[in-house]
Order: structure tokens, then sequence, then C-alpha cells
């Protein structure tokens, strides 16, 4: 691995220099090889388990690897916090991938840093192993995301409500600059580290906009807030509720980052909570929208010294930036579920059949993933059309008219349709059983299968079926945490 390090030359003001703490016996637990293909990593390092240990676990280091903690701050459920930081993670480095990209390799579970704020810098092995097989869903699924290179196990206990293996998992992103990388210096007024910092992010992920005339940081604004708009137009499509939605983890790649006490939707309702420490519902699923755009406000609020020194001026020319958000978000959501429900061509009178349906979905209590799966399958079987006509009632009778009234063909429509809807996403009650069989017996046999699964969500394969159904007692009670 060829490592560099560009977010160095910002200087010592946005990281710390530090090293992993080196584990007692470390053990490669899940390995990604599709992305290590796309890293480029040479056969010899990855045809040997145990130097893939050593390095991965922060053990040993490749040469030109300077690891370092990066230093931000961020609203943690609306509240500012000025200094948080990677408290236990260590970013190896840079690496240029199959395709030119540029990629950070950061391990997370390796350690203390300056800005651990107290914890003990490890991670346990369920969210290591939670983020790796929810990521390489998300990943296959279409929704752009940071992914996993690999889960390692230590050796050492972690110590939790209760003694739990620990582990270190190696995530790979676009980079790992936030709305709270900006906010970190924009709360001590180091505008010069702001403008730096913005220079940087436009090289690195808007290229495009480096020629732009005067009006070029109005242009990236206006692009940072597109990204994430397609990235919660994505999560609102597959269902997933990212359950600690704060400014820190908010990415400028439009990456979705940080999977914690992240979840999917099983039954459809939007104020649907499974995060433990979301008390107040505020990264309610479909809350999230408005998440994003508060988010964003945040983010335009450093900026505003780049765009005029007179802040009521610079005020006034972003005003209308912002407030166009939600109508921006609304039409991307609106033709992203005209999607999902066959309409080739999104009509503005379709809102109403939008809305009503996922009112039907609410109203009898159905399962998000699997409705959507019978409405595609229903173009083609009379008997999910009598299971939906039951289930649904009027809500399906006004669809298939309006499916119908298209005049195109049904091989078109269901394309569409399957395109836009999963047969299988990586359901609570499955991931847990797959973190239980890692920690009690350190296996991975039904992660591992579980992952053939997820990396087809769109057909069906021998096992699919396995991982289709939903919690019996529909995810009632069930709760996720931050596992810091």
């Amino acid at each position: 691995m060829k490592f560099s390090n560009t977010y160095i030359q910002l200087g010592e003001a946005f990281y710390q220099r530090t090293r992993p703490t080196p584990v007692e016996n470390p053990q490669l637990l899940l390995w990604n090889s599709r992305l290590a293909e796309q890293l480029l990593l040479p056969p010899e390092l990855t045809n040997d388990p145990r130097a893939l240990a050593q390095i991965f676990s922060g053990n040993r280091l490749l040469p030109g690897s300077e690891p370092i903690a990066v230093a931000y701050a961020g609203h943690q459920f609306g509240h500012f916090v000025p200094q948080l930081g990677d408290g236990r993670a260590h970013l190896l480095g840079e690496v240029i991938d199959r395709d030119g990209q540029r990629r950070d390799i950061q391990l997370k579970g390796s350690g203390r840093t300056a800005f651990s704020r107290g914890g003990d810098g490890r991670c346990a092995i369920g969210p290591a192993v939670r983020e790796f097989i929810m990521s390489e869903a998300m990943h296959a699924l279409g929704v752009p995301t940071s992914r996993c290179l690999a889960v390692v196990t230590t050796g050492e206990a972690v110590y939790r409500d209760t003694p739990l293996p620990g582990a270190v998992v190696t995530r790979v992103a676009a980079s790992h600059i936030r709305v709270g990388t900006f906010e970190f210096f924009a709360a001590r007024g180091d505008y010069q580290a702001v403008e730096a910092l913005y220079r940087y992010t436009l090289a690195r992920h808007y290229p495009e906009l480096l020629h732009q005339g005067e009006n070029q940081t109005i242009a990236f604004i206006e692009q940072v807030i597109d990204r994430q708009i397609k990235l919660v137009v994505e999560w609102m499509r597959v269902g997933f509720i990212h359950g600690v939605m704060n400014t820190d983890n908010t990415a400028l790649s439009g990456e979705t980052i940080d999977y914690g006490p992240c979840a999917m939707l099983g039954i459809y309702d939007p104020q649907t909570v499974y995060s433990s420490i979301d008390r107040l519902g505020r990264y309610a699923f479909g809350n999230q929208p408005e998440i994003l755009h508060w988010n964003m406000a945040r983010f335009v609020e450093c900026l505003l010294p780049l765009i005029d020194t007179d802040i009521t001026k610079a005020k006034a020319q972003l005003a209308p930036v912002l407030a166009a958000v939600p109508a921006r978000y609304d039409r991307q959501y609106m033709q992203m579920m005209a999607h999902k429900l066959g309409l080739i061509s999104y009509q503005q009178e379709d809102r109403d059949l939008i809305v009503s349906v996922l009112a039907g979905l609410k109203d009898n209590h159905l399962d998000y993933t699997l409705t959507f799966d019978l409405l595609t399958k229903s173009l083609t079987s009379k008997d999910v059309t009598s299971q939906l006509k039951h289930e649904l009632g009027e809500y399906f009778t006004r669809w298939q008219t309006r499916v119908s009234a298209q005049n195109a063909e049904v091989q078109e429509v269901r394309e569409l349709m399957r395109r836009h809807n999963p047969v299988v996403i990586p359901r609570n009650h499955h991931i847990e059983e797959a973190i239980q069989e890692c920690e009690q017996d350190g296996t991975t046999t039904l992660a591992e299968k579980f992952l053939q699964v997820l990396r087809s969500p769109y057909v069906e394969l021998a096992h699919t079926a396995e991982f289709q159904d939903p919690p019996r007692d529909g995810d009632k009670g069930y709760l996720t945490y931050c596992g810091t």
C-alpha cells in the first residue's frame, strides 16, 4: 500500500500526531477482499492473514503511514460541543484506488488520543461487526457510504456494561472531513483555518468548482447541500435510520459515515427510533430531512465570513440558498418515491398517491421493504395482487389504476421498481444474530452468509429467503447503542 497524507499539509491545528496502541493478540475476523482489490492491495499482503491482523490492528505501520487523530467539533442532539475529534480512531493515511480516487484508511478502536475525553479508545466486537455489515449492505444498495476493509479481534476485553471481546475496524472513506471540522475552527474565530479547510475540501471533493468565478463559495455550498439531499433521499428509499445525525457525523463527501446506533426501518412509521441515546426522537426516520436542513444551516454559518466580511450581507446572500433546501429535497424525494411505485414520469398529482400509499402502510402496520417488494411482484403475480388487495385495500387499487394509465410495458415498470426496491435489507435481528455468533464463538459463518446475500440486494439468491423475514415482535423495544 502506497500511503500518503495530504491532510497533514493543512497544519498541526487540524490533528494530533499519534500512533495506535498495540493490542495483545490480533486475529483477522472479517476481511473485505473486494474492497482490497479496489484499493490495489498487493496479493503478497492480502494472502497473509497474520500480516493483515498486525497491520489493521495498528500493531504494525506500513511505509508512508503517518497516523493522526483528526480534530473536529459538532452539534450533538442540537447542543454544540466545541471539541470532539477522533477519540478512538487513527487515520493511517490515504491511498489512490483502482479508479484514481483518493481514499482515507482509518482504524477505529485503535486506542486513546488527545481527543478521547476520558474514554478507553477501544471498540467492542459488536459495533465493529455492525459497521462492517451495515456499510457493505449500504454500498450494495447503492447508497453513498464509507466501507470497512477489516475487523480484527484484539485478544483483549473492553469494559462497557459487561466485559466484551475487543476489536479494531478499518474504515475506508472518501475523507473524514465533517461539518464539525469546519465548526471546530469557526467556533474559535480561526477563519484562516476555515478558508484553508474550504480550499482543501474543494480540491478533494469538488474539483469541478476550482475554476468557478466570484460565486465559487456559494456554488460549493450548493453542491454540498445537493450531495446531502441525495444521501438522505437514498436513506429514505431503503429505510435507513442513522440514529445519531449530528454535525460531526455529516461528511462533506456526501457519504454515510459513523454506523453507531443505526438501524433499518421495519414496520413503516416515520416516528421510528431505535437509538438508545435519542430519547426525544430528534433523529427519527421521518425527521431526517429536517435534520439535513438544520445541519446545512450550521455548515453555512461557518462559511459566512468567506462570503462577505459584512456578515449581514453574507446572510442575505445565503438565506435564499437555505430557504430552498426543503423544496429541493421534496422534489428529489417525490421523484424517488414515484420510482418505487413504478411511475416512470412523476406528475404533481402523484403526490397524493404517494402520501396515501405510505399512509396505508402506516395504518395497516405493514413492513416497508416487504410491501414495496410485493408491489413490484404484484405486476406479474395474481397471488401477490390478491394479498395486497387484502392488506392495502383502496390504496392498492388506486396505485394499480395509476400504473396502468401509463400505457407502459409491464417489464419496464417492473425493472424501474426493482432498481428502487430491494428484496433484502440488513434487518436488525439478523445483524444481532451475526454479532452474537462473532462475540460468543469467534466465528463468522453466519456473518459471511449474511454478507453474501446483502451484496446482491436486488436479486433472490439461494439463501436470500433466510434473511427476508421481519422480526416476530416487529422490533418492539429494540435498541441500538453507540458502542463507545
